[in-house]
């Protein structure tokens, strides 16, 4: 199993989400989040005086899927999110070496163990 985060455009997230379920991701958790990569410092206004803007509000995105799903889940995440300027944001991948339900305290079973029961 991998995790998969995303921090993206807060814009872009009805457009990710769209194209996440269209995929079959239907487990996700979303956060807000704030930060700043290559974006620039601007200035902004409030209540008449200025001041430095240095952090951007962005969204968090985290996925945990099968491996199989992982490549198709990023494209999925670059085409919904991208608009091709500084801040778009960033995917990182995670490995998950085991994950529980809290409701059951069993161990959760991804496709992949399914298919491999030897692991």
């Amino acid at each position: 199993m991998k995790k998969i985060e995303a921090i993206i455009r807060p814009e872009k997230l009805t457009d990710t989400l769209k194209g996440l379920k269209n995929i079959g991701i239907t487990g996700f958790t979303v956060s807000q989040a704030v930060g700043r990569g290559k974006q620039k410092e601007t200035q902004g206004v409030y209540r008449g005086k200025n001041y430095k803007v240095t952090l951007r509000p962005k969204i968090k995105l985290e996925i945990v899927l099968s491996d199989y799903m992982v490549k198709q889940t990023i494209e999925t995440i670059v085409a919904s999110a991208q608009t091709g300027e500084d801040g778009d944001g960033k995917i990182y991948v995670y490995p998950i070496l085991e994950a529980y339900n809290i409701k059951t305290g069993e161990a959760d079973l991804s496709i992949d163990d399914l298919a491999n029961p030897e692991g």
